[in-house]
């Protein structure tokens, strides 16, 4: 199988596909998210793994609009906890680092501790494990990675600072995507659904729809609004629902499609279980 990733290898999206599909899998590395859809829809790869939002720095918006826009589906999810390092050059301390380059949502994760250290200039670059990649192949000295401890093994850094994210519980969520006539080996067990729908333009519309999930015992865990393109002041909403009897939830969607104007289920799938979970 080929997966891909955002990032190159020792990224965390890396680690994900991993995970999710066994070391026997080929990795497709794109320094970009929008290069991902464009890949799966071609057939070039059969599976892609893309971060959709942090417990720290919230949602990812721009993926929900790839998602949508090039009618992919949501085929599973992961919640990898995120462990932030600070890596250089062996021999490199915290006083010897002028700069430090990693992903905007990485750096974003670390906030505090730059705070910490205002004269470190920070700069952003397109993923964590290419930055310490360049590291070791150009010797670059004054500069530091934020990564992963995988990206510090393969490209042989020096951890200067473990674990310096603001907040020690960190996850990122991340999707498991497909081409939406794809087909992917899973466990069978469907009790998570994400939705795309958008409501009628009338007051109550959006409470009706909210009153449909709890009407059927279903658990809204997450719902995003998201601007509707060349609808200014519009907005479609993105939902997560986590559901016990598949049932009940085929029948809630039939009363959700009533209630909408539009309604699109971006996949079913297992729900993934975060350490803290019970």
């Amino acid at each position: 199988m080929k997966i891909a990733i955002q990032g190159i290898k020792g990224s965390f999206h890396h680690i994900v596909a991993l995970q999710y599909f066994g070391e026997a899998v080929e990795m497709v590395e794109c320094m970009s998210f929008t290069e991902i859809p464009v890949l799966l829809n071609k057939g070039s790869v059969d599976a892609a793994v893309m971060a959709i939002e942090n417990s720290l720095a919230g949602s990812i918006l721009p993926n929900y609009a790839l998602i949508d826009e090039y009618n992919l589906a949501i085929e599973g999810e992961v919640h990898l906890p995120i462990h932030h390092n600070l890596m250089g050059l062996e021999g490199q301390t915290l006083n010897d680092i002028k700069e430090v380059w990693s992903h905007p949502m990485a750096l974003l994760q670390c906030r505090n501790f730059f705070r910490n250290h205002p004269n470190i200039k920070l700069v952003e670059e397109t993923d964590t494990a290419e930055v310490a990649q360049r590291i070791q192949q150009q010797q670059l000295k004054g500069i530091a990675a934020i990564a992963s401890k995988k990206a510090a093994e393969i490209f042989n850094l020096n951890i200067i600072e473990s674990e310096i994210q603001t907040r020690k519980q960190n996850y990122t969520r991340f999707f498991i995507l497909k081409k939406r006539n794809g087909s992917l080996p899973n466990g069978g067990v469907r009790n998570k659904a994400s939705l795309k729908f958008i409501t009628h333009h009338q007051t109550g519309s959006l409470a009706e729809v909210l009153n449909v999930f709890a009407g059927f015992k279903m658990n809204l865990s997450k719902i995003q609004s998201l601007p509707i393109i060349d609808q200014p002041w519009n907005y479609a909403f993105f939902a997560d629902v986590i559901f016990d009897d598949y049932e009940h939830y085929q029948k809630a969607m039939g009363h959700i499609s009533e209630k909408t104007s539009s309604l699109k289920i971006l996949g079913e799938y297992k729900q993934s279980k975060r350490k803290h979970d019970s």
